[in-house]
């Protein structure tokens, strides 16, 4: 089932997650089918539990689309992460430009760490303790922020953050269209 994703200015998009007993959490297996297709249908690489108005702390990635022969290592990488922890940031800081499905229609660089160390529990429920780097390490980060509270937008320069102010404000305000289906503030 495709599901509304929460546009800028939505409160649910700051609040910080719970973990969730994914042993006794009703419906897991649907609700990660569920945000894979919503993920989708809006042409996105990852999504965040808050994103579909979830105060739970889930997300998923699915890098495949963009596998090719300078990026072989992405085919097959389509993950849930439930109750991630990023244990380590290192290596350089990058600045890459980043969107969001929740902020539609807005690109911007952001800095991060090119490598990462995260815990988290699959699909399946078996833990992880892996380490990424590169474009996937930032596509998780991003992923791993939307369950912190944090957006992209948190991360740019206070010079770009005023250049794009008018087009948050309106997003505030319900005044934003998108070719998926989306759920504002107002």
């Amino acid at each position: 089932m495709i599901l509304p994703v929460y546009i800028y200015g939505h409160p649910i998009l700051r609040k910080e997650t719970q973990d969730i007993n994914p042993e006794t959490y009703p419906g897991l297996r649907d609700l990660i089918d569920n945000m894979f297709e919503t993920m989708y249908a809006a042409d996105g690489v990852g999504l965040a539990g808050p994103q579909i108005g979830l105060e739970d702390r889930i997300f998923v990635v699915d890098l495949t689309p963009l596998a090719d022969k300078e990026h072989p290592e992405f085919k097959n990488f389509r993950k849930a992460f439930i109750n991630a922890r990023i244990t380590e940031r290192s290596g350089e800081t990058e600045a890459t430009e980043e969107g969001c499905l929740s902020i539609p229609g807005i690109h911007e660089k952001v800095l991060r760490e090119n490598k990462i160390r995260i815990r988290y529990l699959d699909e399946d429920l078996q833990p992880h303790d892996e380490t990424y780097t590169g474009y996937t390490a930032r596509v998780i980060q991003h992923e791993y922020d939307h369950v912190d509270g944090i957006l992209f937008t948190d991360k740019i320069t206070p010079l770009r953050k005023r250049m794009i102010k008018g087009k948050l404000a309106n997003m505030e305000k319900g005044k934003v269209t998108c070719e998926y289906k989306i759920r504002t503030a107002k």
